[in-house]
């Protein structure tokens, strides 16, 4: 990593951390969501610096957050979510923290449409602010659970809010209300008329992905992404230098990876 001290001015600018700290695949391959986690928020955001968006993905991938090192993930909730205006007066903080920790438990998406849904495991805590027969919202399958398909957002290549070096994968709620088999409640909670959720992610590897969230376009946690079947077919070939399939501009900044000796 760049060297850093606690203000900000102190940064290292990732352009030349890039050019100075390249990563190598192999070392890209070891990485895994309990090791991001141990990582303070510069840390991870150097890694996030460092990586490219990839392919957009496709399918189930199972998910997990993590807010920065050292900060409580409640406090950092209520400090942003309760700074916005115009959520409906039945949208408490704690409602948010439990969707994200508790019930959120990964993202579908549909590549070809350019839409993902979020994996809910249990409604009983949102059950209060659904309406409608809740059989009429879609369910995915994952192993023998079944999980709630909820949450719409648009997929796009985007520039990143961390990073404008290169694109990200963008994963965009505003128009949530937009999009086919849009609920009001609770799918506005996500949408423009509630928390005003901008998801971006690029990949570490195949089938992992280190995301950021944004509430309000101010960050608010991190999390990661992982669909193992994806893993397994294309993390050997990706180590052996094989091609990465980039759908969004990867930058005027050429990509140094450094070799794994």
């Amino acid at each position: 990593f760049g060297t850093y001290q606690a203000s900000y001015a102190s940064k290292p600018d990732f352009a030349r951390v890039e050019h100075e700290f390249p990563l190598a695949r192999v070392d890209l391959a070891k990485l895994t969501p309990a090791m991001l986690k141990e990582y303070d928020q510069e840390q991870i955001d150097q890694i996030y610096a460092r990586l490219t968006a990839g392919p957009i993905p496709d399918g189930s991938y199972k998910g997990d957050l993590f807010f920065p090192k050292g900060i409580s993930g409640e406090r950092r909730i209520r400090e942003i979510v309760g700074g916005l205006t115009g959520l409906a007066a039945d949208v408490g903080t704690a409602k948010v923290e439990i969707l994200g920790r508790h019930l959120w438990r990964g993202k579908v998406f549909y590549r070809d449409q350019r839409v993902l849904r979020n994996r809910i495991e249990d409604t009983s805590v949102l059950k209060p602010l659904i309406d409608g027969d809740l059989s009429t919202i879609p369910k995915v399958k994952v192993g023998n659970e079944e999980q709630w398909l909820m949450f719409p957002a648009r997929l796009y290549c985007g520039q990143s809010l961390l990073d404008s070096r290169r694109e990200s994968v963008i994963i965009d709620y505003f128009y949530t209300d937009e999009i086919d088999g849009y609920r009001e409640q609770p799918d506005f909670l996500a949408g423009r008329r509630g928390l005003q959720v901008r998801d971006e992610i690029r990949m570490v590897r195949p089938g992992f992905y280190l995301g950021r969230a944004y509430v309000g376009k101010i960050f608010l946690l991190n999390f990661t992404l992982e669909n193992k079947d994806v893993a397994d077919k294309g993390t050997d070939a990706f180590v052996s230098g094989g091609p990465v399939v980039e759908d969004c501009w990867s930058g005027t900044q050429q990509r140094v990876v450094a070799s794994s000796g």
